[in-house]
């Protein structure tokens, strides 16, 4: 009877360490990457293999949010993340004044002073980006037929402007932020349900263009430029839909880029002169837009 009890005893140990092992091994099958489901395991989407699907899912999500919310016809507002507020730049010329004042030959302070100074001038493009705004979103809020809506790159300067603007007059925008080296952190105008994220450059391209009825481009550096100059390519080659493209801030522009040039050289044709306009107020930019599309009473009423 006694050995019978020790051998009863023998086998529930010995199926109780079974039963460990075959949990442990159960865990560790499980633990492993090649048990996670597909569309859960970052380190199999980030592959470089899966590029592809990465850019079909960066194009659809933003694609389907949109679709969902009838956003279908934008005003993109492009132009440089580095300009200020008017109230800041003033705020931070001051700041470089007061330093001078107690240094008056430190030629670093100087060159702080001059900085500030050009960010002052420069604060100017950052307020008629938001006031063009402004104008705009009453325009949209107005004629909901129109459904038109702002949108940005998401980030600082005349993106934060443009998104203000829509906020200002009571209305949402759009921003496409772009995962970048520093990293760019959303302005706090934007809608919150219709701010996105990017990796790829191109996928946020084309969601700028996609729905793209008219674009207003302030000066801007690198960004600016290869945006401009993509929409430019696209409709001169009617890849894209003529839509207006309007420069603010002539003297910049004609100071930056001689398109006569271009001309003369036959690198491109007279008429492709015509497929953007300069000028230097949101109000006229305003104005552009509305010519090209005969708006009602100019978007004023």
């Amino acid at each position: 009877m006694r050995t019978k009890t020790m051998d009863s005893d023998d086998l529930h140990r010995r199926r109780l360490t079974s039963a460990k092992d075959s949990d442990a091994a159960i865990a560790k099958i499980q633990g492993q990457g090649s048990y996670k489901l597909a569309f859960a395991d970052n380190e199999f989407l980030l592959q470089d293999d899966l590029r592809a699907v990465r850019l079909q899912l960066e194009y659809l999500k933003p694609q389907l949010v949109l679709e969902k919310h009838q956003v279908d016809a934008t005003i993109v507002v492009f132009g440089s993340a580095r300009f200020l507020p008017p109230e800041q730049a003033q705020h931070d010329l001051r700041i470089a004044q007061q330093q001078l004042e107690k240094d008056p030959a430190n030629d670093q302070l100087k060159g702080n002073v001059k900085r500030a100074q050009i960010a002052v001038k420069n604060s100017g493009f950052y307020q008629q980006a938001q006031e063009f705004s402004r104008i705009a979103t009453e325009h949209n809020l107005q004629h909901e037929d129109e459904n038109l809506m702002i949108v940005s790159g998401g980030g600082p300067g005349v993106m934060e402007a443009a998104n203000r603007g829509a906020m200002d007059a009571g209305g949402k925008s759009i921003g496409l932020n772009i995962v970048l080296p520093r990293e760019q952190k959303p302005n706090p105008y934007i809608t919150p349900e219709y701010c996105f994220q990017f990796h790829y450059f191109a996928i946020r391209k084309m969601h700028f263009l996609q729905r793209a009825r008219a674009l207003v481009a302030f000066p801007g550096g690198y960004g600016t430029l290869d945006e401009l100059f993509e929409t430019l390519t696209l409709v001169q080659t009617k890849k894209s839909e003529p839509v207006p493209i309007v420069l603010v801030g002539s003297d910049y522009w004609r100071r930056l880029i001689n398109f006569e040039v271009l001309v003369e050289e036959g690198t491109i044709d007279q008429r492709d002169l015509e497929l953007f306009q300069v000028v230097d107020t949101a109000e006229e930019a305003w104005q552009a837009i509305c010519q090209c599309y005969a708006l009602k009473n100019g978007g004023r009423d």
